[in-house]
């Protein structure tokens, strides 16, 4: 889909040519091609072009200003404008994820089937940070999920771009091609993501899960194990079999291990994959409830983080992934609110509230990772409350940790990877407001505080682990509208910054 070429920009056939310009302080242009750069002169001094972020300028070579004949030999010039170039690195890399996001969009937009690409020079940052971001914008942007419409006729639904090139400019080939094959393949793991989001509750059920993750332990080498009912039963994983008892689809529980060497530290990565959350007798109301199928975000995002791990195999680092499967349904045999269960660990909680099912599959997963894997530190992602979203809106994920050094380091490669996060506290204070009179614990507590003390009730399943939550409930679907980002349905959020992490890890210190 996108590949690396030398051949010169302008003298190559293609549908589409895509250059980048920026904007100087006096509002003057920066174009890597000082020729193409000519040729929008006259639209920026009219004031129909400026350069701003998201701006872009269609241009037919042959009928352009100071055009010779064969002067351009792709059909069509599209400049796309970045803006005033940003002064800290994070915030370039996002300028160059939504001007390729932008050209993507309206590479879709006219159906070109081939697009080059040429990487610009101005932004300060290195050929393989240029290429990455410039490959995450135009995968991410030309992404389109129609595997349930009929092929369409209607000349104004846009295609999508068949083959992507991309032109290094003036940065070494090596250093280009690293950042084009990271880049591809965060963002290919993403729409992987979004692809298993965007399936519908009754194409996309527990055993959807364990069949994927089989799929790719037989493609990529990865060891798949799947949990079912009766071994979560023989387990004691009370917290599933509970959500799950209104469903007339068992549970499952995905495990994939990717394995360095027992001197390795290990990475565990808890993907909530509640396949639709009807919210059980504690029901929710019917607008909107369509909008559950994607409650399972957690687990396509950690599952699709593997993928890329079993791709790139990192080196002395051991990953190992849980998904607990289950949908949430109002069955004769639900859940009630007033129920008492035994998690994995032995702990017993009162369920007060049948739709705060995520933390009570959660649990028993990330109890009986954190006893079987021993992880030196672990990381679980969930849409988990609707409190995260009164908090933080659509524009952050809210991060929850009782390790400082493992939640700085999310953040800092959630901003690097155009993914922001926000931390929230923890502390014993609001563990009380869990206080149950006939369980250890209680799964909701009043409606103060309800993302905190959602984490409060999954930290006391981890012990001393190093450990980090991430609600995603406001940003799985509905995130920060961007070039890259579809306007509706879901984003693929945290899964290349979980590939971020995993590249650059470091053992926490202890």
């Amino acid at each position: 889909m996108i590949s690396l070429t030398k051949k010169d920009p302008e003298k190559t056939a293609v549908d589409l040519l895509v250059y980048f310009v920026a904007r100087t302080d006096d509002k003057k242009l920066i174009c890597t091609s000082d020729s193409v750069r000519k040729k929008i002169l006259p639209a920026w001094r009219a004031g129909d072009f400026s350069g701003k972020a998201e701006e872009f300028l269609l241009v037919y070579p042959g009928s352009a200003p100071g055009t010779k004949a064969g002067d351009i030999k792709a059909k069509r010039l599209l400049v796309v404008g970045c803006g005033k170039v940003e002064e800290q690195p994070d915030p370039r890399r996002e300028q160059l994820r939504v001007a390729a996001g932008t050209a993507a969009a309206q590479a879709r937009k006219i159906k070109a089937r081939q697009v080059l690409v040429v990487l610009p020079d101005f932004t300060g940052l290195a050929g393989d940070e240029v290429a990455e971001c410039v490959a995450e914008g135009l995968v991410l942007g030309n992404y389109l999920f129609s595997k349930y419409k009929k092929p369409a006729n209607d000349e104004d639904v846009p295609g999508q771009v068949e083959k992507f090139m991309l032109n290094g400019g003036i940065f070494p080939p090596s250093l280009v091609e690293r950042g084009l094959r990271e880049g591809s393949a965060a963002a290919m793991a993403a729409c992987v993501a979004r692809d298993m989001a965007y399936e519908p509750a009754n194409y996309w059920t527990p055993a959807h899960f364990a069949e994927f993750g089989r799929k790719l332990a037989d493609r990529t080498g990865l060891k798949c194990t799947v949990l079912d009912k009766a071994d979560m039963k023989r387990l004691g994983m009370g917290g599933i079999l509970a959500v799950n008892q209104g469903s007339a689809l068992p549970p499952k529980l995905v495990i994939l291990e990717y394995r360095t060497g027992k001197k390795s530290p290990t990475l565990m990565l808890v993907g909530k994959g509640l396949t639709f959350d009807s919210g059980g007798l504690s029901l929710k109301p019917a607008a909107g409830m369509e909008d559950m199928k994607y409650d399972m975000c957690g687990g396509a995002a950690v599952l699709a983080a593997m993928q890329a791990v079993a791709e790139e195999k990192p080196r002395s680092l051991n990953v190992v992934a849980l998904v607990p499967a289950t949908d949430n349904m109002a069955g004769s045999a639900a859940l009630k609110p007033g129920d008492v269960i035994t998690h994995y660990d032995g702990r017993t909680c009162e369920v007060v509230n049948t739709d705060a099912e995520g933390r009570l599959i959660l649990a028993d997963a990330l109890a009986y990772g954190v006893k079987r894997f021993k992880p030196d530190a672990v990381i679980d992602v969930a849409t988990l409350t609707g409190a995260v979203i009164v908090g933080l809106g659509h524009h952050r994920t809210g991060l929850l940790s009782n390790n400082d050094a493992l939640a700085e380091r999310i953040i800092a490669t959630g901003d690097r990877c155009g993914e922001p996060l926000w931390r929230l506290p923890l502390g014993p204070e609001y563990t009380k407001q869990l206080k149950s009179d006939v369980a250890d614990l209680k799964n909701v507590g009043d409606k103060s505080a309800g993302t905190i003390t959602a984490a409060s009730f999954l930290q006391e399943f981890v012990g001393d682990t190093p450990w980090a939550h991430l609600d995603i409930a406001g940003t799985a679907w509905g995130f920060t509208e961007k070039p890259y980002i579809p306007a509706k349905g879901p984003s693929g959020i945290v899964t290349r910054t979980l590939i971020a992490l995993i590249r650059t890890w470091q053992p926490l210190q202890k």
